[in-house]
């Protein structure tokens, strides 16, 4: 993405938590039929939710509702969206599980894979129960995935969710999944491992 077209975005975005008639005019776009617009729109929410989450928490169902869309990218620009609103209305948010789940396991995208691990790790960490539901989940991603090139970056989101309350059994079985890395692996994914399994010691 060029320079030219990231600050265009950003001048929008910022445009739009200044003046309501311009937010609602992005909303409505989400359900264009051009999946060119589509996408646009939903990486300039995404810039918007970057800079005040807050003030588009009203509009998950509208990102929600775009998990089904065909296109990859407003898939994960509406799932980095949605990982932004869960610490304001985390039970809205739940309703995107489902969208989550079936982005995880796109084959053609790993961005799109990325984005659902960010949002299962921070919705998991909300509570122990949510983390017992996204752990299986999180479990064959990190083993799907190991040689990935998103792998370190969703690595980055689980030693996140490490750090949360997590359910006693979730945890040793977060410890005993990093344990082969933590051991047998060289370089950065040693030492995330090893941070991963670091923090689950540490509750």
């Amino acid at each position: 993405m060029s320079e030219t077209i990231k600050a265009q975005r950003e001048q929008l975005a910022q445009a739009a938590l200044e003046n309501q008639d311009i937010l609602d005019g992005l909303i409505a776009r989400m359900e264009s039929s051009s999946r060119r617009t589509r996408q646009n729109t939903a990486a300039t929410l995404s810039c918007a939710a970057a800079v005040d989450p807050k003030a588009i928490v009203s509009y998950v169902d509208v990102f929600v509702d775009a998990l089904d869309k065909p296109e990859a990218q407003t898939r994960w620009e509406c799932l980095d969206i949605l990982t932004s609103l869960i610490a304001y209305d985390s039970d809205a948010c739940s309703k995107a599980l489902g969208g989550a789940e079936s982005a995880l396991f796109d084959e053609d995208s790993g961005p799109l894979r990325l984005a659902a691990v960010r949002f299962l790790c921070s919705f998991g960490s909300t509570s122990q129960e949510r983390s017992r539901i996204v752990w299986p989940l999180l479990d064959e991603a990190i083993q799907c995935y190991h040689g990935d090139l998103e792998f370190q970056d969703m690595l980055v989101a689980v030693a996140a969710f490490s750090e949360s309350d997590l359910d006693c059994e979730v945890a040793g079985c977060l410890k005993g999944r990093m344990a082969f890395d933590a051991k047998n692996s060289r370089g950065a994914l040693k030492k995330r491992a090893q941070q991963i399994i670091d923090n689950l010691e540490a509750e």
